[in-house]
């Protein structure tokens, strides 16, 4: 009966809205919070996009069962970049229009920075889930947040472990030219230099080919047995096949651009060994429990940012109840200065807006799936 009177209720408030003058109408439709989840739905980084809207689907539907955000019903708009910067600043302004107060994204680097202006100049939060420059909160304004790590943090630990771990290896360090790519690349690379270790190669790639003999024949001369991409999976996924099609055995290692399962979909066994850096698994969060086995009962493997993106939510809507409105001044307060119980644990932001969490922690693709990384003694 509740439900019932609940689904009653919100058909004769629509009813009645669509009858009155529009600014009154907005007020009485005002029972629902409008938020956003952007990022790549399609084009060649779309498994990523399908894990932030899985995780935003759900969160969504979690925060709307439990009564939703100081009793009003969330709304989720779903926004395509394509990880294009022009597009993203299209979706950022379309959601503004929309009247959108909060976006968990993007998931590019390239895509998350322009938009940022877009949602600092609108007054919505923007939290991303997956976007590492540091450039995206060292620039961007008091609205915009990550619940990710940065590409120095990353970067400095990829480097440290490549000059221990490949000491005597000729090591080589490409990128695909992106915000993203290149950044991490970079950062890696500083961190090598740092540790006492030159690379043999650096080189940029682009991002989309099909073949790249070209660069892997390259490799094969200067006897590289480490690589490390800036890039994503599917550049990551083609370059080891075609390593191993030149009777290469080089470990290919990465950031977290292969925190999906299309990557062994490229790759097949060619991934055995693959490395990669992450933030720890928030699967094995203790907290994400009850969501993790929600989402497999659901038949959802919540990998890579399915997680990231609830736990952005998560946030948001505490920080939204600790000051009772949606307000982006008082809402970037409340976020700057609060602690939120999320599915990555008990998570704080800093002055910039990144999340003061644990840092990254390396990762081994196996069999189809990556697990935390364990030297062989």
């Amino acid at each position: 009966m509740k439900h019932f009177n609940n689904l009653l209720k919100s058909t004769v408030l629509a009813a009645s809205a669509a009858l009155l003058p529009a600014t009154f109408a907005s007020n009485v439709l005002a029972e629902e919070l409008v938020i956003a989840v952007n990022g790549p739905m399609t084009g060649q980084y779309a498994t990523f996009g399908h894990q932030m809207k899985e995780g935003a689907e759900k969160a969504v539907a979690d925060i709307n069962a439990a009564g939703g955000v100081m009793g009003k019903t969330l709304k989720l708009e779903v926004g395509d970049d394509a990880c294009d910067p022009k597009q993203a600043v299209a979706i950022a302004n379309q959601m503004a229009n929309h009247g959108v107060s909060f976006v968990a994204g993007h998931f590019c680097s390239g895509s998350s920075i322009p938009a940022s202006k877009v949602y600092e100049e609108e007054g919505m939060i923007q939290i991303s889930p997956a976007s590492t420059n540091p450039k995206l909160t060292d620039e961007g304004g008091p609205n915009i947040f990550r619940v990710c790590g940065r590409d120095d943090q990353q970067g400095a630990v990829a480097g440290q472990f490549i000059a221990e771990h490949f000491a005597d290896t000729p090591v080589a360090i490409l990128h695909d030219k992106t915000a993203y790519g290149k950044g991490i690349a970079d950062e890696t690379k500083a961190a090598l230099n740092a540790a006492g270790k030159t690379e043999v190669m650096y080189e940029a790639i682009t991002a989309g080919e099909k073949d790249y003999s070209a660069v892997v024949s390259k490799l094969k001369k200067e006897g590289v047995g480490a690589v490390y991409l800036g890039g994503y999976h599917t550049e990551a996924g083609l370059i080891i096949r075609q390593m191993r099609e030149q009777g290469m055995d080089t470990v290919l290692i990465a950031g977290d651009a292969l925190v999906t399962d299309e990557f062994w979909s490229i790759t097949g066994e060619a991934g055995k060994g693959t490395l990669m850096t992450f933030s720890p698994d928030p699967r094995k969060n203790p907290a994400a429990e009850p969501v993790v086995k929600a989402f497999r009962e659901a038949g959802i493997e919540p990998e890579g940012y399915v997680l990231y993106t609830y736990g952005a939510i998560q946030a948001w809507k505490q920080a939204v109840e600790s000051v009772g409105g949606t307000d982006a001044s008082k809402v970037e307060k409340a976020l700057h200065e609060g602690k939120f119980s999320t599915v990555l644990g008990d998570i704080t932001f800093d002055d910039k807006g990144d999340v003061e969490a644990p840092g990254y922690v390396f990762y081994e693709w196996n069999d189809g799936t990556y697990d935390y990384f364990t030297a062989k003694k």
